[in-house]
């Protein structure tokens, strides 16, 4: 069950969010230093996306998959020794980067092919994207609703959180090495530097569309349940935690809910997938500016669910055009790259945190909302011009 490994690793992947306002808290780090717990999560996600996709296109899914099992029980038993310092923290968040990279490039792409002939001749031309994108959001939205619950009621939150993760994740093994193959010998042949090449990544559909609009996707999120609570201190006082879990849970939430409609509202012809996540997320970072300003915990949940929307119907849209640019033999590789593009606005909060220190939070964020705007006027004209097929 290819699924159930990928929600496992989501699961491993977004457990820390809610657990931001602890360490704050407890360990007293400065902000600047929590949100580079949360932004040196890209490091470590990036590479592995990047490399598992290509390399699992050419030497088959099951040995990469395996692989980043691996870095998912090692990062979390990493961050279960937090409490004795920083440096745990940061490698353990490393570690859960890369096996979510791993989720992302290349389970999504054995999902996506464990849902066509011969493995499932029912299933529609939409429903790869539809159960990867699933398994993604309802695994993050889980981790973070166990963790952020732990964290505020449950004993030793520092460590059990991680210890359920790996408890989770223990039997995938197993899972995983049962499961049926679906892709070896494509990629590119020769040395493995050169089987790194993903030759659909210079599709200029992808680079004039999906590679603009994709950022947008997780920008959104972690402004939204990263970034925000941290914001609302004001507001939500000795609840801090229970607002991290509940804006989390909600925006990955509603994402899940709203993934079955992302496939009708794709569109290789003109985008509007795309184009229309891109206006919630716009939509759902002015919401959190009014929540910051206003101190305004329902606002800030609101904002929450836009973005939540947003990232659903992008995450569909986006693999669909994958998909469809992809084709076959660098599938798992142009996937990488979709998500190392997009995972690229998980940075925003550590950026805003530093730049924070000399401008207004709320002006910052007027500056992404107007980037945001700009993206969709390239994405819209883009997307007529620069089809899958050419």
């Amino acid at each position: 069950m290819i699924w159930g490994s990928v929600f496992a690793m989501s699961w491993g992947g977004n457990q820390f969010s809610p657990l931001l306002l602890m360490y704050e808290d407890r360990q007293h780090y400065a902000p600047v230093l929590v949100n580079a717990f949360l932004g040196v999560y890209v490091l470590g996600l990036a590479p592995a996306l990047l490399v598992a996709g290509s390399l699992s296109d050419r030497h088959g899914r099951k040995p990469v998959l395996l692989g980043g099992l691996v870095t998912g029980v090692v990062g979390s038993s990493l961050l279960a020794f937090g409490g004795l310092g920083p440096e745990f923290l940061l490698i353990g968040r490393l570690f859960s980067g890369a096996t979510v990279g791993v989720a992302m490039a290349v389970g999504n792409s054995w999902i996506k092919e464990l849902s066509q002939a011969p493995h499932d001749p029912t299933a529609d031309i939409a429903a790869g994207a539809r159960r990867a994108s699933l398994a993604f959001t309802l695994g993050s939205g889980v981790g973070a609703l166990v963790a952020g619950l732990i964290a505020q009621w449950g004993p030793i939150p520092e460590v059990l959180p991680f210890v359920l993760h790996i408890a989770v994740t223990l039997p995938f093994f197993a899972i995983v090495l049962r499961a049926p193959e679906t892709s070896v010998n494509g990629g590119l042949a020769g040395p493995w530097w050169r089987q790194l090449r993903i030759p659909s990544a210079s599709h200029r559909r992808f680079v004039r569309v999906v590679a603009v609009a994709a950022p947008w996707i997780f920008v959104g999120a972690a402004v939204g349940y990263g970034y925000l609570p941290t914001q609302l201190r004001g507001a939500t006082g000795q609840w801090g935690l229970v607002f991290a879990t509940a804006a989390t849970v909600v925006a990955l939430g509603v994402s899940s809910a709203f993934q079955p409609l992302a496939r009708r509202l794709h569109s290789p012809r003109s985008a509007r997938g795309l184009t229309l996540m891109v206006i919630l997320i716009a939509l759902g970072l002015g919401l959190v500016i009014v929540s910051i300003a206003l101190q305004s915990i329902w606002v800030g949940l609101a904002a929450n669910a836009i973005i939540g929307f947003g990232m659903g119907v992008g995450l569909v849209s986006g693999l669909q055009e994958v998909q469809t640019i992809a084709g076959s033999r660098d599938l798992a590789g142009l996937t990488g790259v979709f998500y190392a593009v997009a995972y690229a606005g998980f940075l925003a909060p550590a950026v805003i945190a530093a730049v924070a220190t000399r401008v207004p939070v709320e002006v910052i964020l007027a500056v992404l909302v107007g980037l945001a705007l700009t993206s969709l006027v390239l994405v819209t004209v883009s997307s007529s011009k620069h089809l899958p097929g050419l």
